[in-house]
């Protein structure tokens, strides 16, 4: 049965589910930065996934990345399955700008997490869900 990881939980905000990744958006308001997480159990890399949910994982990535660089008129879009602190597999979306705290540097370890105020987590939330496609399901809290 699957289930997220704790750390993945502590650090994000449900936004709700694609046929097979749960999405997140991490709770750090100086980057739009969701994560996509494979409902599967005991998969630390890609190529653990059968060649559907590969594909199915490439879909969902692509859509994801498209709508977020569109919604946050992006500079560019850093996608990475990393799996460092949090082996379970999960691959990052991070919307990075030419003015934001780490640029051009990766933004792990470069500044400690800004939460997001209540309203504008609500925004965020929102202005994702209103992006993705008919495949993708709000969670419950967004309804």
């Amino acid at each position: 049965m699957f289930e997220l990881h704790k750390q993945l939980r502590q650090d994000g905000v449900s936004i709700g589910d694609f046929p097979l990744s749960h999405l997140l958006l991490i709770n750090d308001m100086q980057y739009p930065w969701c994560v996509l997480v494979p409902r599967r159990e005991d998969v630390t890399e890609i190529f653990q996934l059968d060649a559907p949910d590969r594909a199915q994982l490439l879909e969902e990535s692509c859509e994801l990345a498209e709508a977020m660089k569109d919604a946050f008129a992006a500079d560019k879009l850093n996608i990475a399955a990393l799996g460092n602190m949090v082996s379970q597999l999960h691959v990052h979306h991070i919307v990075r700008y030419r003015s934001d705290p780490a640029w051009p540097a990766p933004v792990w370890g470069r500044h400690p997490a800004k939460p997001y105020p209540d309203a504008l987590l609500k925004e965020r939330l929102e202005r994702i869900a209103a992006v993705l496609s008919h495949d993708f399901k709000p969670a419950e809290t967004m309804r």
